[in-house]
């Protein structure tokens, strides 16, 4: 299993979250191709409501503390309520309804 999805798993375990995203930023730094030593996480947990945002990346930091010690050199931390990321984000539109493309007209 590859970082990514270690990080991805732990998350998901732990915080049993409403949206969650681990995007791997190491192509945009020096390091060799195919490297997973930087990422940026989205966050979105009941679990944080309350929480000061220094909390919030330190509980996440906890359930990362091997990945943070032996393999991330970076990692970039948005963590939300389901409130937070509403308010700064909106619902997900709905896609449009399909108006026949594929079909054959008459």
């Amino acid at each position: 299993m590859n970082i990514q999805n270690n990080i991805e798993q732990k998350l998901l375990a732990h915080f049993d979250p409403a949206h969650l995203e681990v995007i791997n930023e190491s192509s945009m730094h020096n390091v060799p191709v195919g490297s997973e030593s930087h990422f940026k996480v989205v966050l979105v947990t009941p679990k944080f409501a309350g929480e000061r945002l220094i909390n919030r990346h330190r509980a996440v930091n906890a359930v990362l503390k091997e990945e943070l010690a032996l393999h991330i050199h970076a990692l970039a931390l948005h963590t939300y309520t389901r409130d937070e990321w509403h308010h700064l984000y909106g619902d997900v539109p709905d896609s449009p309804r399909c108006l026949g493309g594929m079909q054959k007209q008459a």
